[in-house]
């Protein structure tokens, strides 16, 4: 089977609540297609729900983005890569992988995670309470759903909110396509900067937070090393406040133009955990951040590909495949979409997704029940959603009550 038609990637999103108009296509036509890479050169992008799980959990599709041939998917990507660097647990490939991810699974067990309820519902009430007594019209970006996600992260991990500033600033650049590969590497560099000071502080201090408890847990096991921690705590800190900051403001502007849906949850809260995973599943933020390189030859959906090649494992179009999820671009809060792909599959799924989980239902049935008049400032067509970024979401979100 050869691609019939190669496409310029990324594809864009030309409605806000659908994917590229070309996914359609291509996952019933062409399942296993090529693409133009921005950075130069092509890769195989796999379409179909099962063929995408297939590449996320197969050993023989490496993680390694530090690779000369990894595919690159900012233009000027490839030449910024410092294979000596410290690679995050998104990067690892097995056996350095497993160990990694196991010392820090715990942290984020559901039991663990519902602990942090309560301080959870604290913050998110006073940012609405924040919300209510500030001006109308109000930006939900600036007042819910960026300070939540980041302050609980924060705390979670032991970094001052008093810097949000600072690794929002370095994060919006990192994940914007339009960013030079200097200025983006320079963010990079001051955002692992950042982190290793902060490890080094936390050696001394050893408190009770979770890169504090990973210096513990770690010496113990004889495996600790500072830029390896830090590492991580980069990766947590960048993945855990902008993924969810954008889901809260893409699914509020979906419940509040879909009226009956939000009525659903707005009944029977018992049902917000299931609209949870129908908006991650609808939304799909974070695309075809799941690349991988194929490292042996492999066949995927009739496809011979080999060794040497990019894949891009396309989650937007696995996750509104109808042979897994009839009229799949309906947004359906009763669905039962659990198995969707939103934070990817295998080995590498997101190790947040329980906190992230948590956070969304928190935030979705205390900001329509508190604020049960909640409208759009303006139309949906006219706000600025994230078209330029690897993360997509909105700039601003503009409400009023």
């Amino acid at each position: 089977m050869t691609s019939a038609r190669q496409h310029e990637f990324p594809l864009a999103r030309t409605c806000p609540f659908s994917p590229p108009p070309e996914y359609a296509r291509i996952r019933e036509e062409d399942p296993v297609t090529r693409v133009r890479l921005p950075g130069g050169g092509w890769a195989w992008a796999v379409s179909r729900h099962e063929d995408v799980r297939t590449v996320l959990n197969d050993r023989r599709f490496s993680a390694d983005r530090q690779h000369p041939r990894f595919p690159a998917l900012v233009a000027g990507e490839a030449s910024t890569r410092q294979p000596e660097r410290e690679r995050t647990l998104i990067e690892m490939d097995a056996p350095e992988h497993g160990p990694a991810r196991k010392a820090v699974l715990g942290e984020f067990t559901v039991r663990r995670m519902e602990a942090l309820r309560p301080r959870i519902q604290e913050i998110v009430d006073d940012r609405v309470d924040a919300l209510l007594a500030g001006p109308k019209p109000a930006d939900l970006v600036e007042a819910v759903a960026l300070p939540v996600p980041s302050l609980v992260i924060c705390e979670l991990l032991g970094v001052p909110y008093a810097d949000h500033a600072f690794f929002q600033d370095n994060t919006s650049r990192l994940i914007s396509r339009t960013t030079s590969p200097q200025d983006r590497q320079a963010a990079v560099v001051a955002l692992q900067g950042y982190l290793h000071d902060l490890v080094a502080e936390k050696e001394r201090d050893l408190p009770d937070d979770l890169l504090g408890r990973q210096v513990v847990k770690l010496r113990e096991a004889g495996t600790y090393r500072r830029s390896s921690l830090a590492a991580m705590g980069f990766l947590l800190l960048v993945a855990g406040h902008e993924t969810t900051a954008n889901m809260i403001s893409l699914a509020t502007v979906a419940f509040l133009d879909n009226p009956d849906q939000l009525g659903i949850i707005g009944n029977d809260p018992g049902k917000t955990l299931g609209a949870v995973e129908e908006v991650l599943r609808y939304f799909t933020i974070v695309d075809a951040g799941t690349a991988r390189l194929c490292v042996e030859d492999v066949e995927v959906g009739g496809q011979l590909i080999r060794a040497g090649e990019g894949v891009l494992a396309l989650g937007l179009s696995a996750n509104r495949d109808p042979r897994v999820f009839p009229d799949a671009d309906r947004l359906d809060v009763e669905r039962g979409a659990r198995h969707h792909l939103a934070f990817g599959f295998g080995p590498h799924q997101c190790l947040g997704q329980n906190l992230a989980r948590l956070e969304l239902q928190i935030v979705f049935d205390t900001l329509f029940r508190r604020v049960p008049s909640l409208a759009l400032a303006t139309g949906v067509g006219e706000l600025p959603f994230k078209h330029d970024a690897a993360i997509y979401g909105l700039h601003q979100l503009p409400v009023t009550w």
